[in-house]
């Protein structure tokens, strides 16, 4: 599932920075961080909540 989710992210990633080259859209990235950065810590303590215990496991 790791695996899935970083092609995915690569894939918008990369077809948002195109649309913003090929100025199909204006974009401020530095903006939108500014704003949102506490998204990423929740995303972060969700992903590790959900993730697995290997300990667990065995």
């Amino acid at each position: 599932m790791k695996g899935n989710f970083a092609a995915i992210a690569l894939i918008v990633i990369g077809a948002i920075a195109l649309g913003v080259n090929l100025e199909l859209f204006e974009l401020d990235i530095v903006a939108i961080l500014r704003k949102w950065w506490p998204l990423a810590l929740i995303a972060v303590g969700a992903a590790l909540f959900f993730t697995p215990d290997d300990a667990k496991k065995g």
